[in-house]
């Protein structure tokens, strides 16, 4: 495939200029490695044998190539993290360092980089990155109140978005056949459960259970279903449920290997606390991982096919996987605007709900629902306009996710309704 540029590589770049260590941390097969080699003079990839040997038997290799010195796969070598931290205190000079790594390995440092490494996260493509199409709203413009019009027209429809969810966002699956592609996704599934647990140092006594387990977690997309509902769902038929004790350590190493990546709740005050007494929304780093796990094609989701374990949730299955790939697109663009921040927001009881809140650093709001539709009506937006009423001038705008195939304002509400593709960083 032809290299796309991403939109974090912006930030990255920003970043070289004034800090001496960026950590490119992602689930696998995001771009970490390709994104970096671009900008690295030195290269030190510990995934090659010989090289993780040269590095252990002498680890001041690492801080002498001529910057910026790629440590790719830094795990490997869990030593690198230390070294880079002790380079970076005697010397601050911007652009010394790139690391990659998709996760911690068994003896790996647990504490941060804090005030020498900094972080940023690649996640897997979103739409104007694979080239659907040409965004004409900015979500950066939404959340900075900068009057930008809401115009602009897409060929993009129901069918070409769930190609996109099935096709996935891993650089390396585009442009490969359906079966090639659905081949790969198997095998990065299986990887997870093979190799990838183990590397972390958790022993995977009952493979299917964490297969079960994945499954279970893929149905409850965009959901926030207990974690009780999907132990639930995870059983295999025979009526045994995998334990607490199991299924609690297979979500925190997902989380680790960031396939899975929940959205927290939000609240709108000032509490940290009042921000974790929601629970989060369930999503996969990519909703195509989830259509596989489920084993369902774009076919099926469009004839509106129910497939998997029974997980509750309004609408269709379709609509869940629409809201994840909405979801991770509005993730990359918010980290473009300044590192923004992402939620969901509910009430208590579940009365009014609101699909994604973006929170800007000064504090200011943009709400946004999703729905798979092309009509947008009075309906689709009272959860949006019940938040704005109750936010006033913290609220900087409402939109509204849909497939249809124009952007505009309305004219009743002034929400705005953006089409997934025609929305940007």
């Amino acid at each position: 495939m032809e290299y796309r540029r991403r939109i974090a590589e912006t930030q990255i770049d920003h970043l070289l200029g004034g800090a001496a260590a960026i950590s490119i941390e992602g689930a696998k097969a995001v771009g970490k490695t390709e994104t970096a080699l671009r900008r690295a003079t030195t290269v030190i990839r510990l995934d090659r044998r010989a090289e993780l040997e040269i590095v252990r038997a002498n680890p001041d290799r690492l801080t002498r190539g001529a910057p910026p010195t790629l440590i790719d796969e830094w795990q490997r070598f869990p030593d690198s993290w230390d070294i880079v931290r002790a380079a970076v205190d005697e010397d601050r000079a911007p652009g010394r360092f790139l690391l990659t790594g998709s996760a911690a390995t068994t003896g790996a440092p647990t504490h941060s980089g804090a005030g020498r490494i900094v972080s940023v996260h690649l996640r897997p493509m979103t739409l104007p990155e694979r080239g659907l199409a040409v965004p004409t709203v900015s979500l950066a413009g939404l959340l900075a109140a900068d009057g930008q019009t809401i115009e602009g027209r897409t060929d993009v429809g129901l069918e070409g978005y769930t190609d996109e969810i099935v096709a996935s966002g891993f650089p390396g699956l585009r442009g490969m056949a359906k079966a090639v592609r659905r081949a790969e996704i198997s095998g990065y599934i299986d990887r997870i459960v093979t190799r990838d647990f183990a590397d972390l140092g958790r022993v995977v006594r009952n493979p299917a259970a964490l297969r079960r387990w994945m499954t279970a977690y893929a149905a409850a997309t965009s959901t926030t279903a207990s974690f009780e509902s999907i132990r639930a769902a995870a059983t295999s038929g025979e009526g045994m449920k995998p334990a607490r004790t199991t299924v609690a350590p297979y979500n925190d190493v997902l989380e680790a290997l960031r396939i899975v990546e929940p959205l927290p709740a939000w609240a709108p005050t000032s509490s940290y606390i009042a921000r974790l007494s929601g629970p989060p929304k369930h999503h996969l780093a990519d909703p195509a991982l989830a259509a596989r796990l489920l084993n369902v094609s774009a076919g099926a989701l469009l004839g509106g096919q129910d497939v998997g374990p029974r997980i509750a949730r309004e609408g269709t299955l379709l609509a869940a996987l629409f809201e994840s790939l909405a979801c991770l697109s509005v993730r990359v663009f918010a980290q473009a605007a300044n590192d923004a921040s992402v939620f969901h927001f509910r009430t208590h009881r579940g009365e009014r709900e609101v699909d994604l809140i973006v929170e800007g650093e000064d504090g200011r709001v943009l709400a946004v629902e999703v729905k798979l539709s092309q009509v947008i009506t009075d309906e689709d937006t009272k959860h949006l306009r019940w938040l704005r009423e109750r936010l006033g001038d913290r609220m900087v705008d409402t939109v509204v996710i849909s497939t249809g195939p124009e952007a505009y304002r309305r004219r009743t509400d002034g929400v705005a309704v953006v089409p997934l593709a025609l929305l940007g960083a």
